[in-house]
């Protein structure tokens, strides 16, 4: 077997989690961006419980995609995590706001407590999508590593326009899925004012989409260069405008759940793209590209790569068996009962 089989596969399997995790917890993360429009303390409570059942089990993937990341690509991971700190450390405490806003917001029936909590609940969503997207505008951008995989740079050297328009893009992502999520789960006159919603979310996004991707053949040659190289492969970018246009085209048509599968979709064509772009490097290094870390320099052995994945073989399948289980059991509409948030 090709002894670069095994870093190619788990370069593959890393973003197959962080998909799974951007599908998934995007949609929550957008109703958390959406919460402080719902009118009265019973709408907010039925977007709480609308992704009640489900935030938790949707950050697995991010956990998961993480520890892929540590034990696969080791190097990565502590020169990621140690350059970008003060920026993880921001969005671990936006997650974890997120977590407490939804257990503790219906604890005491005071406005006071609920406004806080429901503010910390929507400010947390919408800088944990930003900070999402900042850290994937660095690391397709580049940042400057010296040899030995050292970081030289701060959190003031990571915010740049490119960054912060890959942020915005993100968000408007994640507002957009989280809109069309929302019409699914609602009904009566709260889904007829959701449904207003979708349409300024779908022009957001789809402006910030296409100024990204101008920026990025400009300014971001060697993300096109698998691309160059490889013609077949705009067969994905190809894909990816066309789940992108398909998403209003169901809305307009009522066919809700299809926009939501559309959108889903349209996500992790998008982050295809983003892995096509940088393979096989993971972190680009700026202004040296030679000295980027890639699925080769910086993994691990080829017989932890292999028993890796053999127990990723074991562990995969249950992990999409929960997911599959936990959406078919709770979907539906919201109705708020004794045991609702």
């Amino acid at each position: 077997m090709n002894p670069e089989f095994y870093n190619q596969i788990w370069y593959v399997l890393v973003g197959v989690l962080l998909t799974g995790y951007a599908v998934l917890d995007g949609f929550d993360l957008g109703v958390g961006g959406l919460h402080l429009l719902a009118r009265g303390d019973t709408e907010r409570r039925i977007f709480f419980n609308s992704i009640g059942p489900f935030w938790d089990g949707n950050q697995v993937w991010l956990v998961t995609g993480g520890g892929a990341l540590f034990a696969a690509f080791p190097h990565v991971y502590a020169t990621a995590f140690s350059g970008f700190y003060v920026a993880f450390i921001l969005l671990l405490f936006t997650l974890i706001f997120r977590g407490v806003s939804i257990h503790v917001r219906s604890l005491r029936p005071e406005s006071k407590w609920r406004g806080f909590w429901d503010g910390a609940f929507s400010v947390s969503s919408l800088l944990a999508s930003l900070l999402i997207g900042v850290a994937l505008g660095n690391v397709a951008w580049g940042v400057p590593v010296q040899e030995n995989f050292l970081y030289q740079g701060d959190l003031f050297a990571q915010i740049h326009p490119y960054t912060v328009l890959t942020g915005l893009l993100v968000v408007a992502m994640f507002l957009m899925h989280g809109a069309i999520y929302l019409v699914l789960k609602t009904e009566g006159e709260l889904n007829a004012r959701v449904r207003t919603w979708v349409r300024p979310s779908i022009i957001a996004f789809v402006i910030l989409y296409v100024v990204t991707t101008m920026a990025t053949l400009l300014y971001l040659p060697h993300m096109t260069e698998p691309f160059r190289n490889h013609p077949v492969l705009f067969l994905v970018p190809a894909l990816t405008v066309l789940a992108i246009a398909n998403i209003p085209r169901e809305i307009h048509h009522e066919r809700e759940f299809r926009a939501f599968l559309s959108s889903s979709v349209a996500m992790a064509l998008m982050l295809a793209l983003f892995g096509i772009g940088m393979f096989p490097e993971l972190i680009h290094a700026r202004p040296d590209p030679s000295l980027s870390m890639d699925i080769y320099n910086a993994s691990s052995s080829q017989l932890t790569l292999k028993t890796m994945l053999i127990m990723a073989a074991i562990g995969m399948p249950l992990v999409l068996a929960y997911t599959f289980h936990i959406y078919r059991v709770f979907q539906g509409k919201v109705e708020l009962d004794s045991m609702s948030y």
